[in-house]
């Protein structure tokens, strides 16, 4: 990364550091934390240092790390029509959004060719309680092409123009209602996403930027052939090693077959962490292509597009023996591998393939372990899956903003899968208490970047014997992700003399300044026992605020001036 380092002290503040949990202050040189320690001493360091920062009572915390985006999506989600429940709380203003969306284009594309993009509708959030259709599209954007992504990221909503230029009708997973998955969805994206050079490369940096804004040091980009392309991804990475944004971490979704397979990814791409992220076991429960051991509630739904035959349980994409061999092949590299694993039925194949796997000619449990696999989502993890996961060192990327967007009491997975199979869904306790690497992250675009909405949805789950504390849930966001990564062993993720400095700074609630004494004039239940502090996570407190965001010691976000 080139930067200008200098010499950074942080003073008069609250430091989140289980080195010091009554610090007050922080040094960093060359990228490093050099020293922590209390504000009265912190006076003598001032005159050495390039650049002082009066934090004014504000918290100094290890900075986030996203362990699950795609980071293309991101982008182009944040400059598309918003047309979520929170930017289009029913499905009229969802059409409304997309009809002003088009007329902007109108202004700057007169021949009305160029694809009118929308993201993030889900019906079951409406009280209409019914998807985008090809005929509504047409109307709201006046028979300009429109594409508009389900919040999930697996289906969408066409317009007649963008169906009829890309030939939908012919291809699998198109309904003539203009909702596509599977293949169609797959078609679809990628004629809508014929994307000039320059707006690709802004897509990047809008996504890693408002990373960056939210306190987030780290990504762990998942690309995959119908994500992203192998040349995005270098330009990515390369992006990131050039510096002012948060790191990428990257990851590449293809199958592999052979050690040879896995030698050859790493040679054209060098710089992954992993064969891993979305190589998917199946689908979403949105698009009902999720792979479940019962049928999925609403089938008959008129709404159930494609919901029948064999799909009435969802779709599994690979089966035990091509999991079982995508796993060997990187274990036999000490490269590690991963799977997108949504449904019960999908986490059932996941242990099948490890057993696949550690049967293998020179594989085994050992080589699977060393190689730190990890699996993406695990909604359903039962004590069966549980022993395999741990027996086998698999470490578990969660998205807890999942359940705020479609849990809940008659939430989409309700509505989906019903109240008997929604309540054993995402076992954080559960996971974390058999000793389960977790890290945490967005799936962003799929739920929008945001760190500390993610923390809370642990410490709140809907399941009280599920809940995390404040402390673990952190954890799992920040130290987690580096570690998922293999990227742990330098203290990344923690605050402490020696350790990178990556970290953020926040104002929020409910904790004060320590008087000279280093007593507390207002704290948390951790404060006042020694542990390190964190802002009040209650559901009616305010969001933290990110003043400033550091990377390796360089601010890629700054409000200090």
């Amino acid at each position: 990364m080139v930067s200008t380092v200098t010499s950074t002290l942080y003073r008069n503040g609250l430091i989140h550091s289980a080195a010091d949990p009554f610090a007050e202050a922080l040094l960093i040189d060359d990228g490093v934390v050099t020293w922590i320690g209390a504000d009265d001493t912190a006076a003598g360091l001032a005159a050495r240092a390039g650049r002082v920062i009066d934090l004014d009572g504000a918290l100094v915390t290890p900075g986030f790390v996203d362990a699950h985006v795609h980071t293309l999506e991101a982008g182009l989600a944040l400059e598309s029509v918003d047309v979520s429940p929170a930017g289009a709380p029913t499905r009229a203003a969802a059409l409304a959004a997309i009809a002003d969306g088009a007329r902007r284009l109108d202004a700057t594309d007169p021949t009305g060719g160029e694809t009118v993009l929308a993201f993030g509708w889900n019906e079951a959030a409406w009280p209409e309680r019914a998807p985008l259709t090809r005929e509504d599209l047409d109307a709201a954007a006046g028979g300009r092409p429109v594409y508009a992504a389900h919040a999930d990221v697996v289906h969408a909503a066409v317009s007649s123009t963008l169906a009829a230029s890309a030939g939908l009708d012919r291809i699998p997973g198109w309904d003539p209602s203009g909702l596509v998955i599977g293949e169609a969805f797959t078609v679809a994206r990628d004629a809508a996403r014929q994307l000039a050079p320059e707006r690709r490369s802004r897509a990047y940096r809008v996504a890693l930027a408002r990373a960056a804004e939210l306190g987030i040091v780290a990504v762990h980009e998942m690309s995959a052939a119908h994500t992203d392309t192998r040349d995005g991804l270098r330009e990515l990475v390369a992006l990131s090693e050039a510096g002012g944004v948060p790191q990428v971490v990257a990851y590449r979704g293809e199958l592999v077959e052979s050690a040879d397979d896995v030698r050859e990814l790493m040679a054209q791409l060098p710089f992954l962490a992993g064969i891993a992220g979305d190589v998917g076991v199946d689908g979403s429960i949105g698009a009902r292509t999720a792979a479940l051991r019962q049928p999925y509630s609403d089938v008959r739904s008129p709404w159930a597009f494609a919901a029948s035959g064999a799909q009435q349980a969802g779709s599994a994409y690979l089966g035990a023996e091509e999991i079982g061999a995508h796993l060997a092949a990187c274990s036999a590299v000490g490269v590690q591998g991963g799977f997108h694993v949504v449904g019960d039925r999908a986490m059932d194949l996941l242990v099948a393939g490890l057993e696949v796997a550690a049967g293998l000619p020179g594989c085994g449990a050992g080589p699977l372990r060393a190689a730190r696999h990890r699996v993406e989502h695990a909604l359903f993890v039962d004590a069966s899956a549980l022993a395999s996961l741990l027996l086998y060192g698999v470490s578990a990327s969660i998205q807890p903003a999942w359940a705020t967007a479609w849990g809940g009491r008659d939430g989409l997975w309700e509505q989906r899968l019903g109240v008997a199979r929604t309540a054993n869904m995402l076992p954080f306790a559960d996971l974390a208490g058999a000793g389960i690497p977790l890290a945490f992250g967005s799936d962003a675009p799929v739920t929008p970047l945001d760190p500390w909405a993610a923390v809370r949805a642990v410490v709140d789950a809907e399941d009280p014997d599920q809940r995390l504390s404040g402390r673990a849930a952190f954890r799992a966001h920040t130290r987690g992700g580096w570690r998922l990564a293999g990227l742990d062993e330098t203290g990344a993720g923690e605050l402490r003399v020696g350790a990178p400095a990556h970290l953020a700074v926040w104002r929020a609630q409910s904790y004060g300044v320590r008087s000279s004494g280093r007593g507390l004039s207002s704290w948390s239940a951790e404060a006042r026992s020694g542990q390190p502090v964190l802002p009040d996570l209650s559901p009616d407190a305010p969001a933290p605020q990110c003043l400033q965001t550091v990377r390796a010691g360089v601010p890629i976000y700054d409000t200090f001036g």
